[in-house]
């Protein structure tokens, strides 16, 4: 198995998510400790004294408190929440303390178990602690009284009227929100206008024709797709969407509802994995792709070594130093296997980077605030500026922000699709099922297995997940 102990690779998207940086700044726990052990009457709560609850101030954030935020710093960097946490201050008299890291896990983990986490954590990256873990020990504040709390731009509304579709649904674990994916993004292919424009090819809305650019470009010795091979996160991204595409949603339906039949016995999802495996055959993967990271992969493909590459929205933020000026990032969506039941324009769109307040945090209530001023349209805009990404806000970003290529074009795609996107709910479900799918991928693109031997595995992993009796409580319609 090629996956460290480390847990890299198990981070689905949001895993690797992005990640070139590694920032780490350690915030020290010995204030917590201090704080619990100097006693006294005034003392024997960890919170701050409340403030009276008024419109304006819903949950009784009391003024002067203490506000501890831990961010993953990856592909989006985290100026974005310094800037927050400093509007946050500013407004509410706290003193934040902020933590950007890649290690969720390690400098976490211990905290949740010691009952003291912070107030706000972006829990993201191959190193976070899973959500569904979280959730079935009770660790998660339930917050649905973010959702109904009146929006900082129009009070006569409640923030959850101002998200995107899909920003509640995806919040969930069994049946309580108790996530709130932050940014919306789209998922497919990537290529370089300028390449295209420099070879005369068109951007492929067939997978023949996407084969036949594929082809070209091995003539004239560049890779056709380079993939994120430590990573098999991101090729699942092309399989998963192969399967929906064809399938239809009730395909993708049958999956996350774990159904006995999910991939073995559906046509979709041999086809998809097949198509696939045929790039392998063919020799059009970029050369060394198997063996690399994603920034690795995805910097060859900045220098023009490959043709296409699979990732998320997020991908040209991640690059922005490997990214040659004139290089004209666009997204294209998944191609078109034959008899396909959604159209070409259909992508994958979904939110992610999941913020959480712990059930015990110190200060819960500017823990909420600090969520509820993140689905404002400043803050929002504040994230597409620092990050280059889009919220789950709609229209979320002010429209004097001017977006960088790859950016706009998501935004152009997501407009093309109109209703026709879709998501998987399975990774934050069952997150040992989307890594066996993963470790099957793995194998597949270095020839170790067949298709017909993934779609087996698969399948044993849907039917080990429906034996979690947790599984009931997620259904989808």
């Amino acid at each position: 198995m090629s996956m460290g102990s480390t847990g890299e690779g198990l981070g689905r998207r949001d895993l690797i998510k992005r990640s070139a940086a590694l920032g780490l700044i350690t915030v020290p726990t010995m204030s917590f400790l201090s704080a619990c052990a100097s006693g006294g009457a005034e003392n024997s709560t960890k919170g701050p004294a409340k403030a009276a609850v008024t419109k304006e101030n819903p949950f009784g954030v009391a003024k002067g408190g203490k506000l501890d935020v831990v961010v993953f710093k990856g592909g989006f960097g985290d100026d974005y929440a310094k800037a927050w946490e400093a509007a946050f201050d500013k407004k509410w008299g706290t003193t934040s303390s902020h933590l950007g890291t890649q290690e969720i896990t390690a400098k976490l983990q211990p905290r949740f178990n010691g009952g003291n986490p912070p107030d706000v954590v972006d829990d993201s990256g191959a190193q976070q602690i899973k959500l569904d873990v979280l959730a079935k020990g009770d660790q998660l504040a339930d917050l649905t009284a973010v959702l109904d709390s009146p929006s900082l731009d129009d009070p006569t509304k409640k923030v959850r009227d101002t998200l995107v579709e899909g920003a509640y649904e995806q919040g969930l674990q069994g049946g309580k929100f108790v996530v709130l994916k932050y940014v919306y993004a789209v998922f497919g292919f990537w290529y370089s206008g300028k390449l295209f424009k420099e070879k005369g090819w068109a951007p492929p809305k067939t997978w023949d024709e996407f084969l036949a650019v594929c082809a070209k470009a091995k003539e004239a010795g560049i890779g056709g797709l380079a993939h994120q091979g430590k990573f098999p996160y991101y090729i699942n991204v092309v399989i998963m969407d192969l399967i929906a595409k064809k399938g239809g949603l009730d395909a993708m339906k049958a999956i996350d509802n774990l159904e006995p039949n999910a991939f073995e016995g559906n046509p979709a999802a041999l086809a998809a994995v097949e198509a696939v495996y045929e790039v392998v055959e063919k020799g059009l993967l970029m050369p060394g792709t198997n063996g690399l990271t994603h920034t690795e992969s995805q910097t060859a493909w900045n220098q023009y070594k490959a043709a296409f590459i699979p990732s998320g929205s997020w991908l040209e933020n991640e690059q922005l130093k490997q990214t040659p000026e004139d290089f004209d990032m666009k997204f294209l969506p998944m191609p078109l296997l034959a008899d396909s039941k959604l159209p070409f324009e259909a992508i994958r769109a979904g939110v992610d980077e999941p913020f959480i307040v712990p059930e015990k945090a110190a200060n819960k209530a500017a823990g909420f605030e600090f969520l509820r001023s993140m689905l404002s349209r400043e803050w929002s805009t504040i994230f597409a500026q620092q990050a280059n990404s889009l919220t789950v806000v709609k229209d979320g970003v002010d429209p004097s922000v001017k977006l960088r290529p790859g950016t706009q074009s998501a935004v152009e795609a997501l407009k093309a699709a109109g209703g026709n996107t879709f998501s998987y709910r399975y990774p934050d479900w069952y997150s040992e099922m989307d890594t066996e799918i993963q470790n099957a991928s793995n194998e597949l693109m270095a020839q170790r297995i067949q298709p017909k031997e993934w779609i087996k595995r698969a399948q044993a992993a849907v039917n080990k997940a429906a034996q979690d009796p947790n599984a009931k409580n997620n259904k989808r319609s």
